[in-house]
């Protein structure tokens, strides 16, 4: 193309997509029938009579100083096209790169930090800094950038000349030269920057940061603005209805809700671990002097099975075999001998019973996909 509206993929934003209108032979009917005459520009209008197929424009890119349009069907060389972005994603990207300069430039301002990595898909936006923001700033900083939006500052895009360059403050990851496009936001930043942006800060929409984490002396902060933001607060007041539902809470009272039955569970975990290990407790006590020892428990917990295999080979006088689990979804095991070597055993058992596991000669663990009925049977086979 000799000029496009499409924005190749680049500087941390995604490509524009869309579609192209082009002239065919038939009718003023694209492939699915839908007349777009109406949609072309007052200059194309004569030759709406013209038939018009829909070329799906699915990613832009740009190569040795061209614009390359990945498109879904072939375009004759020499074909005039009418491009039609996709509003609804340019602009959600306009939103999200706007407010990443906003809030860039602000922690620029407030720590001298720089933005060394930024990531702008479908998703949410990812920011690198180089250098670490405390947790408790977060807040206010978000509220700073929501500040701002509400303030609905104008936009200021430059091409400054190289004197006037010279003399200006502006974040760059790299040293410019030529021509060089400044956009800034007065007052919160100023950047050399190619990409896309709204008129106004009012047109972001609301900020909120997602999360935060720190990474090689660095912070990432993950936010989102505009209706990327409505439709996360969609989600969370989803969630939170449905966890209200289930616990019977208002909306306000889940986490209090939720932390009680967290402190239930965690009190019935402790009771259950007590009574298995008191049952393996009693096991460990009646397979004294027993020699070789096998068990096949339900589900017990990995360290008490651990132990009950430990302990039963320290005083069983042979080898000990604690399995535990269910038939569905098969059986972890321990096998030990005191001064003994099971390695044998070991390989039998994976073998035999479709496991995979190993350890010391002394000690192995693993896990099976058998039934209780065929470890019995096994050891049955094996030790009579």
């Amino acid at each position: 193309l000799d000029e496009t509206c499409f924005y190749p993929e680049g500087g941390g934003q995604a490509a524009d997509h869309g579609e192209f209108l082009v002239k065919s032979e038939a009718g003023a009917l694209d492939a699915a029938g839908a007349d777009h005459s109406a949609g072309l520009p007052s200059d194309a209008q004569p030759e709406a009579a013209a038939a018009m197929v829909t070329a799906n424009v699915t990613d832009v890119h740009e190569k040795a100083g061209e614009i390359w349009h990945t498109v879904d069907r072939a375009i004759p060389v020499g074909t005039r096209v009418h491009g039609i972005l996709d509003w609804e994603r340019r602009f959600d990207l306009m939103q999200q790169h706007s407010g990443e300069h906003i809030v860039s430039g602000m922690i620029h301002n407030r720590y001298g930090y720089d933005n060394i990595g930024f990531h702008l898909g479908s998703g949410r936006i990812e920011i690198d800094f180089n250098g670490e923001i405390p947790e408790e700033d977060l807040r206010s900083l978000e509220e700073a950038a929501n500040r701002y939006i509400v303030e609905d500052h104008a936009i200021e895009i430059t091409w400054p000349s190289p004197e006037e360059l010279s003399a200006l403050e502006y974040r760059s990851k790299k040293e410019l030269t030529g021509d060089v496009r400044i956009v800034t936001w007065p007052g919160a930043d100023c950047c050399a920057c190619c990409g896309t942006h709204v008129l106004r800060s009012g047109e972001v929409g609301p900020i909120v940061f997602t999360s935060s984490m720190r990474m090689k002396g660095g912070t990432r902060i993950e936010m989102i603005c505009g209706g990327r933001t409505l439709k996360y607060l969609w989600e969370l007041k989803n969630q939170v209805d449905q966890i209200s539902h289930l616990l019977s809470a208002q909306w306000d009272e889940t986490a209090k809700a939720v932390t009680k039955l967290h402190e239930e569970s965690v009190r019935m975990k402790a009771e259950k671990v007590h009574r298995e290990q008191e049952h393996a407790d009693e096991l460990i006590r009646q397979s004294a002097g027993a020699g070789n020892v096998l068990f096949v428990e339900g589900d017990l917990s990995p360290d008490v099975l651990r132990r009950l295999a430990n302990d039963t080979m320290e005083v069983c006088g042979g080898i000990c075999a604690a399995f535990a689990g269910t038939d569905e979804t098969g059986y972890r095991y321990f096998i030990g001998q005191k001064d003994g070597d099971v390695r044998s055993l070991v390989k039998e058992v994976n073998m035999r019973l479709d496991g995979k596991g190993g350890g010391r000669p002394y000690f192995a663990q693993g896990s099976v996909k058998t039934t209780a009925a065929g470890i019995r049977e096994l050891y049955q086979e094996l030790w009579g």
